[in-house]
This record gives structure tokens, sequence and C-alpha cells, in this order.
């Protein structure tokens, strides 16, 4: 039984049982052990500490089948158009085929822009002047920069002997200069990465080094000689001088959130090499494959989408903390706001009815063990609801056996400290407990892993869309505070702005009499 087009999941019978459910539920966590555990390919799931039984379990797949969670799912990989307030497609899951399987025109691309990044990191692709590439600069904000710099981060650039890689997203003059710092225009190369050629932040910071090519020669030489781009507006980068062999298509059917797989990946093949990358798009592959046919009962997305919907709609989480428990996962939180919080940051439904439900969770998080003694405290006796994933590896990635063996048990102790509490006889000792967590454990983080851990997460994020009836692949908010940006950077140069609001004008006047 589907919703109707007009009724919210709510309506839905499965969701009224769940409501009963969350009533009698106490603060104790399953306890269920293997039960409440699952692995796909290189992740482990334990979800035992959260605050679920048999009952919810059964309760919440119900509510998967009654939302017609498989025909959304089956929808998704048929290339039906799934984002349907743009009218498009969202075939992410095309990129990471393998070659066999894959459209033609992705496996063509995919060899075009692998090809140019071995040739980066052999010295064959070359400046103006003759010198070999020494330093990448990617210029993109939101999606086309936060999975690349994840990725390159979490991975390392140790493989080879490929250039150094850089990321520049804000648009603010003093994130340039550090980007920059230290580099020679000979030896750099900046790639471009823009679906539409147009954002803002992207376009102010390839001015801004097309003018610090210059020296090396005229501006059509530096331009063709030390920039790529990856962008839908094949147009718009001939015109900025990109040269046609530089230019890797990004097709209107892949969300930038979801576009590590593509060409916006080109830093990440250029930073590891084309085996590492092709390992990552295999481990996403893998989630894919068992996302399309695994069983509700048995999908690790679906599951993940069905306990963010427990807790959010059901025990009053209004966030969720991401924390790793890796250095190189460092990221992880940043890249997961954007793309849970652009996905299912929604309140108006499909069929453009106002939601009557919370949809998508705060989500926020940071390193660990660093957040233990940061905001760790609010966890353990604050008074807020949350919910939490730990992420964690089971090996580690240097030579110091005794740190890690440290890291895991600070890991384990968190998630049953937020699950079980302390009792105490003093007050301010006593922690409440009943905080539910999943643990996702990596076996080692590689390649294959991280692809797999972000193809989790991006079909968690649909999943729970759909059975929240908001389109996950929009993001009409967001245009917005652009909009107005435009106006008030023409205005913040004029005597006054009438039109604005007086707080707005108040500070404008201010920032005018600073200057």
């Amino acid at each position: 039984m589907s919703p109707s087009p007009r009724n919210g999941p709510e309506q839905l019978p499965a969701w009224r049982r769940l409501g009963d459910l969350a009533r009698e539920v106490g603060q104790a966590p399953a306890g269920g052990g293997e039960a409440f555990a699952r692995r796909v390919g290189p992740v482990f799931a334990d979800y035992s500490k959260e605050r679920i039984n048999a009952r919810v379990c059964k309760a919440l797949v119900e509510l998967a089948t009654e939302s017609a969670l498989p025909a959304a799912i089956a929808d998704l990989f048929a290339g039906a158009h799934v984002n349907a307030t743009e009218d498009r497609a969202a075939l992410h899951t095309e990129l990471r085929k393998p070659a066999g399987e894959a459209k033609a025109e992705v496996r063509r691309e995919r060899e075009r822009f692998l090809r140019f990044a071995e040739d980066v990191r052999a010295g064959r692709c070359r400046g103006l002047t003759g010198e070999r590439i020494r330093a990448v600069v990617h210029l993109g904000i939101g999606g086309s920069h936060l999975g690349p710099e994840l990725a390159v981060e979490a991975l390392g650039t140790g493989r080879g002997d490929g250039p150094e890689v850089r990321f520049l997203a804000n648009i603010d003059g003093a994130a340039v200069e550090r980007a920059l710092a230290g580099l020679q225009p000979a030896t750099t190369l900046a790639i471009i990465a823009s679906k539409s050629f147009e954002t803002l932040e992207t376009r102010v910071n390839a001015e801004t080094l097309r003018r610090w090519f210059l020296p090396l020669g005229s501006a059509t030489d530096a331009v063709g000689h030390h920039f790529a781009a990856v962008t839908g507006n094949t147009a718009a980068a001939r015109a900025f001088g990109v040269p046609a062999e530089r230019l890797f298509p990004l097709w209107d059917w892949v969300g930038g959130r979801f576009s590590l797989w593509s060409a916006v990946g080109l830093p990440v093949a250029i930073a590891l090499g084309q085996e590492a990358f092709e390992e990552m798009l295999a481990g996403a592959h893998l989630l894919d494959t068992h996302f399309a046919f695994a069983p509700l009962a048995e999908n690790l997305p679906a599951t993940l989408a069905l306990l963010q919907i427990w807790n959010t709609n059901f025990l009053g989480a209004t966030s969720h903390a991401i924390l790793p428990y890796d250095h190189r996962l460092r990221l992880l939180p940043a890249y997961l706001q954007q793309l849970e919080m652009e996905s299912n940051g929604k309140s108006v439904r499909v069929d453009g009815e106002p939601t009557t439900t919370h949809t998508a969770p705060v989500i926020w998080g940071g390193e660990e063990t660093g957040g233990q003694h940061a905001f760790h405290q609010l966890l353990h006796q604050g008074t807020r609801a949350f919910s939490a994933d730990f992420i964690v590896c089971a090996r580690p990635g240097h030579g110091l056996p005794e740190h890690h063996e440290w890291l895991l048990a600070n890991c384990l102790a968190q998630s049953k400290a937020l699950a079980e509490g302390r009792s105490a006889e003093s007050p301010h000792q006593r922690v409440r407990g009943g905080h539910p967590s999943t643990t996702l454990l990596l076996d080692a983080l590689t390649p294959e892993s991280l692809g797999a851990l972000l193809a989790l997460y991006e079909h968690k994020v649909f999943a729970a869309g759909a059975i929240w009836r908001i389109n996950s692949f929009d993001q009409w908010g967001v245009q917005l505070g652009k909009a107005l940006a435009a106006t008030i950077h023409e205005q913040l140069r004029t005597a006054d702005a009438p039109d604005q609001d007086a707080s707005t004008r108040s500070l404008m006047r201010e920032i005018r009499r600073l200057r």
C-alpha cells in the first residue's frame, strides 16, 4: 500500500504502529547482538545500540513496503525521472558500473579523464613553459568540492610520483592565498569543476587564477596550458579558454553531491592513480548492487534510512552526529552535512504539498578522539535528543598499533556509554544513557571501502527521502541567498540601498564607513 498523492507517510498503518511502539520502547538499546548487525563487502554495521526491538524492526520494514520503497529503488536504477521538480533522472550509479556494463558515453569519458590524470601524473601533460606539473588546484564548491577533497584527504597522495593536489572552494581571498602559497604558475594546473560554469565562488576564483597565470604568456596560452574543466556548460568553458581536449562533461542526470564518481573525481585520480580510482568505483558499485537487489529486511542502506526515520520522527532526535574515529576521515562530517541536509532538508513533498512530518535532522560531528574533549559532555549529560554514527577501521593505516588499539577502545567505549549511561550517587555524575547509535566498522580504509561507505550514505539518503515523499535531488532553497548576494554586492559600492531592510542598510553603511 503506497501513500495517496495527497497524504504523507504518517497516514500509513505502519507509521501509526510505530507511533504506538515508540511509546512502549524504553531507554535501553536493543542489545540484540548479531541480530542487529549486517555486513556488506568491506562495511560491517552494528545497530544493536539503537533503541529498537524485533517488533520495531518489523514495523519499519512494513513502513518501507507501504511507502513503495522497492518501486522507488527500481525507478532510480531504471533511469526514471526521480528528480521530479527538475524532470530528470538521477543516474549517478551508472558512473561506477564496470566498463563492460556502463553506457558508452560514460565509458568513453571515464577513459578520457583517467588518461588525462595519468598524463598529469607521468609528466606528459606540461605547462606553457614546458615544465612538469607539480601541483593541482581544484576549484569547486559544494558537491563538486567536498567529495574529491574527502577522498584525497582520506586516501592520501602517496601512490606514485603524482603532483600535490590542493582544493579551493571559499570565495574568501584568504583561502585563495593559502591555496596558492608556495606554488609556481609554471608548474601548476587548475581544474574548474562547476556543472553550470556560473557558480559565483568558482567563477570568481577561476578569474583570479587566470590572472595569476598571465605572467606566463597570453591569456589564451596560459588558460589553454594550465586549466582543465568539468562542466555541463561546455560552451562557457570554451569561452573561458579551456581547450576541448581538457573539457570533461557533467551530465544533467548527475547531481553535484553525487558527482564524485564522474570526472569531478579527476583530482582523486591525479592524486591516487587510475587503479585506486577504479577500486573506489568498484566499492560503490558493490553497494549499488546490494541496494538494488537485497530484500528490505536485509538491505543496509534501507535499514539506516529507517533507523533515521525512527529516531527523527518517533524518538524526537533533532540532530545526528557523525563521529569518525580516524584522522583520515575528519572531513566526512562536512561531506555528509551537504549530502544529507541539501538532499533531505525539505518541507515540501513531491506533490507540492507541505510535509507534515520532520525530514532530515541536523547533521554535525567532528574528528575523534578530539570530540570527546569538546562536545561529548553535551552528548552524555545534555538535554537534547540525538542519534549518532560511529565510524572506525579495524586495521590501522599506520605502523603504530598501540595508538590504534586506544582509538578502537575509545570508539567502543563511547558508544557503550551513550547507550548505557552510568548510575551514581551524585546527580552531577549520573549519565542517563539511552542515546541511539550505529557503528560502521570498515575492514581498513582503502579506495574500495571508502567508495562503499559513501555509496551506503547516498542510498540511505535516497531511501529516507522516498519514505518522507520528498525529492532528494533538488536544492531550490540554495538559490535564494545567491540571488540576494548579487544585488547586495552591487549596492555595497553605492551611497545607499533604499530597497533593503533597515538592518541590512545599517550594516552596509557601517561596512562602507570602515572601508
